[in-house]
């Protein structure tokens, strides 16, 4: 049987003939309503958070997976970039140039990109006679002067195969090519070469 505890109004008084709940002998009116106030600004404040945590992951979407960049090897066998989905392979200067090539444009990630070469991955670059100067790894060997010293081209720093068919070897005298011109430019009464073989030996395409 519950017990008749008096009650105390705002002012301290007693008041008589209130029955007290159970567990809470001793506790006015005034505490019970400091503890629902209480209760209720909590699950309030937890509720707004909630709210707030969803509606920022509908806004910005969940983070992407994003995998470590990998190297492949593009059709005309150079050292590629290859593409999230596993499918496509771009060459390697087509990684940061301004155009998304990659469906998922990772090619031209902010991170990727943010501070070129050094935010590269190393199979991408290839220095230069010069530690400043840079090129992408598929101008290495292509028969072009990309780094402008032709030590992307000529030994001792850089070891390229012999001249493809469609190229004449010989000293260059031409700033674009380094050890090869092209076949094209054989015969064609404008010396290329040095050694003027462009014109007499190279038997042109």
């Amino acid at each position: 049987m519950n017990k008749i505890f008096p009650q105390e109004n705002v002012n301290g008084n007693a008041v008589a003939g209130t029955k007290a709940l159970p567990g809470r002998e001793g506790c006015s009116p005034l505490c019970y309503s400091r503890q629902g106030a209480c209760l209720s600004a909590s699950v309030l404040l937890l509720l707004i958070t909630l709210a707030a945590l969803i509606t920022l992951i509908i806004i910005a979407g969940p983070p992407p997976h994003m995998p470590g960049a990998q190297a492949c090897v593009t059709l005309i066998n150079r050292t590629g970039f290859l593409c999230h989905d596993r499918r496509n392979c771009i060459s390697a200067s087509g990684v940061c140039d301004g155009v998304r090539t990659c469906p998922h444009g990772e090619d031209e990630d902010e991170a990727l990109c943010r501070d070129v070469p050094q935010s590269l991955p190393t199979f991408l670059v290839v220095r230069c006679g010069n530690p400043g100067s840079w090129i992408y790894s598929d101008q290495k060997c292509d028969g072009t002067n990309n780094c402008g010293d032709c030590s992307d081209e000529l030994s001792p720093v850089t070891v390229c195969p012999p001249c493809g068919p469609g190229w004449w070897r010989c000293p260059s005298t031409v700033f674009k090519y380094c050890g090869c011109i092209p076949r094209s430019l054989c015969r064609d009464h404008v010396q290329h070469c040095s050694d003027w073989s462009d014109e007499y030996s190279c038997p042109g395409l």
